[in-house]
């Protein structure tokens, strides 16, 4: 039979197909899919996982018209191919391709643009609500939503109130049993009781008011569409519970549902991850914070680790090897985080609360209103800080400096390079008054012999790393290696601000007599950060000097290379090396 999928452009002619060629189409789309992933990189099981889900979505309901939302969006790649984009499906996550989530402004079929977590149900439900006061009650509303994601709080607080109206609403919970990492919680038990049918307790959905049916298989096509056909004429809000297995398909991915989540470069015909020539490099940031908390927590059993469904990712998972009962991964939670770190430190342990930049943003009553007012000494280890890449605006971290700049009682530190990471660690867990913010961006770092003995940092201490006439650059994080390129043949001064918060006053003053012109270099946003510091520490002395600010610009930045998007905004080394002549 002829590849159906090259006949496929929207789910209009998806619609015109037998029932009983589906199941071709599900093969088609999966080696689709799989081909892609294997050269241009992305997420993986997540789609191939939810195959045959996809496919009855489309075929039963009449998307565009009927609004469908993907939570998070990493299962989106079958539903973006059968609507309009498999012909450019190859620039996947790339510059100026199309998004590795689903996205408003990319396809009228991208009714939601999502790409963190749990806020399906509320977003399904608003446009639900909509319909209703327009009038209109035919129209469908769908929120897929993984069993990792349903047990975040905002997923708990959309079923509460959807429970309490009439809305034409369906949510179907993905269940597979693993997000990034395996789910976790009292609900995943639930669940798993639920699939087993050893649950002895009255349903959850049913008690919020949900008409609940399944578990059904997932990946039984027609059981898929009979069932969805019939909740299409159930009034007011619905739950249909999915089994699948992430990475179906591609027998790796089935077995490795972790790697084979994002899992690089791999051979499409084989599945097998493609080989890397083993070279000396420096260690990933995340690397050094998993190893170097393990290192103190053997000589300080007050110190516990928490991470919100990022194990694998923060590197946690080497404390929560070694250490099972110090280290606490509590799903997608990052309110519950910050607030159980808060708890933890009144009783004198030590926490260190690892939280990607992008997703800390979620928690920020509780860093104000559990931490910060409270003078709790926690330790937030903000991952991925600065732009991340291919995944794009909803996971750049380059808001924390500006959002955490202006709360009270709380240190903010940013490591040049890994030593200082390790160090910065070693103090914190020393004992400080404050909190602390620890901000490191994401992959490698720049030193090959980073394991150094540890040595306390004083707090607010700024370092200079170059010494030179009328130009001083003041760079905070990572960006002191790109200054450095960028000075090398430049007779300029470069500092090492480390701390955005103090900052180091008495090293401030010295520079402003000493320098006719400043320039900050951050990669954090320009409005509210770190350069903005050190406007309001001029303003404030009076001093007149001119004061240039380099960073991220008010916009958000698309996804793409890390290094491709610096040279778009002019954050790397030769851009930088260009600007700084100007002012010579």
């Amino acid at each position: 039979m002829s590849n159906l999928l090259n006949h496929i452009n929207s789910p209009k002619e998806l619609r015109l197909l037998n029932q009983k060629d589906l199941p071709q189409l599900a093969q088609e789309l999966r080696e689709f899919i799989i081909n892609i992933v294997a050269t241009k990189e992305g997420h993986l099981g997540a789609s191939l996982g939810v195959v045959e889900l996809t496919i009855a979505l489309h075929y039963v309901f009449n998307t565009p018209d009927d609004q469908l939302i993907w939570d998070v969006g990493h299962q989106a790649y079958g539903h973006k191919i059968l609507t309009e984009r498999r012909e450019i499906f190859h620039t996947n996550r790339q510059l100026h391709g199309i998004s590795g989530f689903p996205k408003r402004s990319e396809s009228i079929y991208d009714t939601f643009g999502v790409g963190h977590a749990s806020t399906s149900i509320s977003a399904a439900l608003g446009m639900a609500i909509a319909s209703k006061l327009k009038g209109d009650f035919s129209k469908q509303h769908i929120a897929v939503i993984g069993d990792a994601s349903i047990a975040g709080g905002m997923a708990f607080e959309g079923l509460n109130h959807a429970g309490v109206t009439d809305a034409n609403l369906l949510v179907i919970l993905n269940d597979n049993a693993i997000g990034i990492d395996p789910s976790v919680g009292a609900l995943k038990q639930y669940l798993t009781n639920v699939k087993k049918g050893t649950q002895k307790q009255d349903n959850i959905f049913e008690a919020l008011n949900f008409n609940y049916s399944g578990p059904i298989d997932g990946h039984n096509l027609p059981k898929l569409i009979t069932e969805l056909e019939r909740l299409k004429t159930v009034k007011g809000p619905k739950f249909l519970h999915v089994i699948t297995t992430k990475g179906k398909g591609l027998k790796q991915a089935e077995e490795d549902q972790v790697k084979y989540h994002a899992p690089g470069k791999f051979n499409a015909k084989t599945g097998d991850l493609n080989i890397k020539t083993p070279v000396i490099e420096p260690p990933k940031y995340q690397d050094v914070f998993g190893h170097t908390i393990v290192e103190l927590a053997k000589t300080n059993p007050n110190i516990v680790g928490i991470t919100p469904a990022m194990p694998t990712g923060s590197s946690l998972k080497y404390m929560m090897n070694d250490m099972p009962d110090r280290a606490f991964d509590v799903g997608i939670a990052e309110q519950h985080a910050v607030t159980l770190a808060a708890g933890m430190a009144t009783q004198g342990l030590v926490p260190f609360c690892n939280i990607y930049s992008t997703f800390l943003q979620r928690a920020y009553d509780q860093i104000i209103h559990d931490v910060a007012t409270q003078k709790l000494p926690v330790i937030f280890c903000l991952d991925r800080a600065g732009l991340v890449g291919e995944d794009g605006a909803t996971h750049h971290g380059v808001f924390d400096l500006s959002y955490l700049r202006c709360i009270p009682n709380l240190i903010i530190f940013a490591p040049r390079n890994e030593i200082e990471l390790r160090n910065i660690m070693y103090t914190a867990q020393l004992g400080l008054e404050y909190p602390i913010a620890i901000r490191y961006p994401r992959g490698r770092g720049v030193t090959i012999d980073w394991k150094q003995p540890f040595s306390k940092i004083g707090i607010g201490q700024a370092t200079e790393l170059k010494k030179g006439k009328n130009l001083a650059i003041l760079s905070i994080g990572n960006m002191s290696k790109n200054v450095s390129e960028a000075i090398e043949n430049l007779n300029v001064s470069h500092y090492d601000m480390r701390f955005v918060k103090p900052l180091d006053a008495n090293l401030l003053h010295r520079v402003f007599k000493d320098n006719k012109t400043i320039i900050t270099v951050e990669d954090n946003a320009i409005t509210g950060g770190f350069g903005s510091a050190i406007l309001e520490f001029a303003a404030h002395h009076n001093y007149k000097n001119t004061i240039k600010t380099l960073g991220i610009p008010d916009q958000f930045i698309e996804h793409g290379n890390v290094s491709l998007l610096h040279n778009i905004i002019n954050l790397n080394a030769e851009n930088l090396e260009n600007y700084f002549n100007k002012y010579l």
